[in-house]
């Protein structure tokens, strides 16, 4: 694979900040699996970046993007000090912070972590794949099993519980009986779901 120094990505009108290749899932259908790029943008780093590398790419004008979207070829939470430096500085200026994630970040970091982002990150889209605990693990292979189910729905409570605006998402493809399971499990949480359309 074809390393780069793709610390920052423009897509949609947004910025995105690519800070590390590490992650605790291993999704079946992830677009790294079998791709160097995405949308034209090489991800894979050759190192991951400090905070002040990240920091020196953002513009002048900090009203050039909606928003900063911390979102890569890997999870940012596996990051969190550099995130929240970058996102704190970010917010100190004015700009709209978001957060793609696993929503396995604290686990990730041994800690509930949503005393962190609050403040720092204005946006959280956790993906959550799938219905079941099992169809997670299944689909999403992750290094913590069935565990990272249920400690993703714990880490979306907790942040809408800080003030964040917080959404599950998940793809089109899974059908719709098994997105309705979706919704009702973003319910329980008192968080919206958002439904996306799958990017082959």
């Amino acid at each position: 694979m074809k390393k780069s120094d793709t610390y920052t990505y423009e897509l949609d009108g947004n910025l995105y900040i690519n800070l590390t290749n590490k992650c605790s899932n291993a999704c079946t259908f992830c677009v790294r699996n079998d791709k160097d790029a995405y949308f034209g943008h090489e991800l894979w780093l050759e190192k991951e970046p400090s905070a002040k590398e990240v920091l020196a790419r953002i513009p002048e004008d900090i009203d050039r993007y909606k928003e900063y979207v911390f979102c890569g070829f890997g999870e940012p939470t596996c990051r969190l000090e550099a995130m929240l430096e970058i996102a704190r500085a970010l917010k100190a200026r004015g700009a709209v912070t978001r957060l793609n994630t696993n929503g396995q970040g604290s686990l990730i970091n041994g800690r509930d972590i949503s005393k962190d982002l609050a403040g720092a990150i204005d946006k959280i889209n956790v993906s959550l794949n799938e219905a079941t605990a099992e169809e997670y693990v299944n689909l999403c292979k992750p290094a913590y099993g069935e565990k990272a189910f249920y400690a993703l729905q714990d880490f979306a409570k907790a942040c809408a519980g800080r003030g964040i605006d917080v959404w599950f998402s998940v793809v089109d493809c899974i059908g719709l009986d098994k997105i309705e399971k979706c919704r009702e499990i973003a319910a329980a949480c008192g968080v919206p779901l958002r439904v996306r359309a799958y990017i082959g």
